[in-house]
C-alpha cells in the first residue's frame, strides 16, 4: 500500500557524455537541470524544496571549493533553500540521492533535486587530472596502502615486457590487482574480463548519450593500447566530462505529477569499508551493501530485471556481479563470457554502456546510473530496452581503504 513518505522519482534528465573543455560546470548543471524539470512536467524549479549537489574535481582543478552547489545552481534559478555538497569520490551521486531519500523519508519535505556535475578534462593541465585520484585514498598512508594492494596480486605476475601506460589513474594499478588476485584465486581469465567491455561497447552502441558509441570485439579489447595489467585501454573508464538531475517526491506530493510515469524507490543502502581480510570477500562492501539494501526493498536478486554497476575497469562489473548475487563467488568471469550479462541474457548488465563506454564523469556516476534504471523501467530506452523490466538495482562505488572500496550504495528501484 502506498504511504505519504514513500519515495519516487518523477523528472530525469543527463547531459551528453564526453570531453568539453569548454562547458563549464554550471552550464553542465543547467543542461541537466532543465532535463529533468521537463521531464517532470515543471516549467521551473519553483516546487524544490530543497537540493544536493555532488561534485568531486572543482576544487582540485578550478578552486571552487566550500560552495561548489550554490555556485552552479544560482545562475539556474534555484536559490534560497537548503542546498548541500556531497562528495564522497566516484559515490558521490549515489551519497547524494541516498540523503535527499533520508529527507524525504523523513517528512521534511515533499520534493527534492539531487543533481551531479563534473568536468574532469583539462587538456592544459593533465598532470592534476591524474593526480586528483589519489584523493580518494588515504593520502597520509598512501605508499603503504598502495604497497598492501599491489601484495594481493603476488601470485598473478604482470607477464615480462608488459609495460604500463605512461598516464594512468593510481585506481588502474589497484583494480589491477585485484584483478590478478581474482585471476589466481578462482581462474578468471584475462579474455573474460575483456568480454566485458565488448559488451558494454556493444550496448553504448544503442545509447545516444554515451561517450563512445562503436562497437568493440573481445580481441579487440585485447589488442588495445595496455593501462596496467590485465588492463587495456578498453577495460578503463575515460576521462568524461557531464551532468545528471533527479526529481524526487514523497507519495503525498505524487498528485503534482505524472504517476503514470513515476519510479518507486525500493531501496537505497549506503556503507562504508571495514578492516575485512582479503580473502573474506564475502564482507566485501559491495556485498553488504547489496544485501542491505535487498533487505530493504523486500526482494532477492532474482528479482532483478537489470543493473547497473561500477564498472572502473571491466574487472569490477565482474567482482559486483558476484557482490549482487547474480553468479557465485568466484564465477563473474564465466558467467559474463556466457552471455548472461549482455542485453537478451539473463540478467543484462550495464545497458547504458557502463562507466566503460557511456562514460564516468564521477560526481554524476551514481545518478547517471540511476538514470538508466529509470530509462529502463518505464519502458523508454530504445534498442536498448530491457524487455518487461520491473526492478533495477544499482551500484556505485567509491575511494579505496584496506581492501575494498571506501564507499558502496546500492540502489533498488521499481516494482510497481
Amino acid at each position: 500500500m502506498r504511504s505519504n513518505l514513500d519515495v519516487y522519482i518523477v523528472g530525469s534528465g543527463m547531459t551528453s557524455l564526453g570531453k568539453f573543455p569548454d562547458r563549464p560546470v554550471r552550464e553542465m548543471t543547467g543542461m541537466a537541470l532543465a532535463k529533468a524539470l521537463a521531464d517532470a512536467g515543471l516549467e521551473n524549479a519553483a516546487s524544490i524544496e530543497a537540493a544536493w549537489f555532488s561534485n568531486t574535481r572543482q576544487a582540485l582543478l578550478e578552486g571552487q571549493n566550500g560552495i561548489r552547489g550554490e555556485v552552479a545552481l544560482r545562475p539556474n534559478g534555484i536559490t534560497g533553500i537548503p542546498i548541500t555538497n556531497v562528495e564522497n569520490a566516484c559515490a558521490s551521486g549515489s551519497t547524494a540521492f541516498y540523503n535527499a531519500v533520508a529527507f524525504l523519508r523523513a517528512g521534511l519535505g515533499e520534493v527534492a533535486l539531487v543533481i551531479g556535475a563534473e568536468k574532469m578534462f583539462f587538456p592544459e593541465n593533465r598532470e592534476g587530472m591524474f593526480r586528483a585520484f589519489r584523493g580518494s585514498t588515504d593520502t597520509l598512508q598512501f605508499d603503504s596502502q598502495i604497497e598492501a594492494l599491489l601484495s594481493l596480486a603476488k601470485d598473478m605476475p604482470i607477464p615480462e615486457g608488459v609495460e604500463p601506460a605512461s598516464e594512468r589513474s593510481v585506481f588502474m594499478d589497484i583494480y589491477a590487482a585485484f584483478a590478478r588476485y581474482h585471476m589466481a584465486r578462482f581462474g578468471t581469465t584475462q579474455r573474460q574480463i575483456a568480454a566485458v567491455a565488448s559488451k558494454n561497447h556493444r550496448h553504448s552502441t544503442m545509447n545516444p548519450d554515451a561517450q563512445y558509441r562503436f562497437d568493440m570485439t573481445t580481441d579487440e579489447v585485447l589488442a588495445d593500447k595496455p593501462v596496467s595489467w590485465p588492463f587495456t585501454r578498453a577495460m578503463c573508464a575515460p576521462i568524461s566530462d557531464g551532468a545528471a538531475a533527479m526529481m524526487l517526491c514523497t507519495g503525498s506530493a505524487l498528485k503534482r505529477f505524472d504517476a503514470a510515469r513515476a519510479v518507486p524507490v525500493g531501496a537505497c543502502a549506503l556503507v562504508s569499508s571495514s578492516d575485512r581480510h582479503p580473502d573474506d570477500l564475502d564482507n566485501h562492501v559491495g556485498r553488504r551493501a547489496a544485501l542491505r539494501a535487498y533487505a530493504q526493498a523486500g526482494v532477492g536478486p532474482e528479482a532483478m530485471s537489470l543493473a547497473e554497476v561500477h564498472d572502473a575497469t571491466a574487472f569490477a562489473e565482474i567482482l559486483q556481479i558476484e557482490n549482487l548475487g547474480f553468479c557465485a563467488r568466484g564465477e563473474g568471469g564465466a558467467f559474463t563470457e556466457s552471455g548472461a550479462t549482455a542485453l537478451g541474457g539473463r540478467i543484462p548488465v550495464n545497458p547504458s554502456g557502463g562507466l566503460l563506454s557511456k562514460g564516468h564523469p564521477v560526481g554524476a556516476t551514481g545518478i547517471l546510473q540511476l538514470h538508466e534504471l529509470v530509462t529502463q523501467l518505464r519502458g523508454e530506452a530504445g534498442a536498448r530496452q530491457v524487455e518487461n523490466a520491473r526492478w533495477g538495482i544499482a551500484e556505485n562505488g567509491g575511494g579505496f581503504l584496506g581492501h575494498e572500496e571506501a564507499a558502496t550504495t546500492v540502489t533498488i528501484l521499481g516494482g510497481k
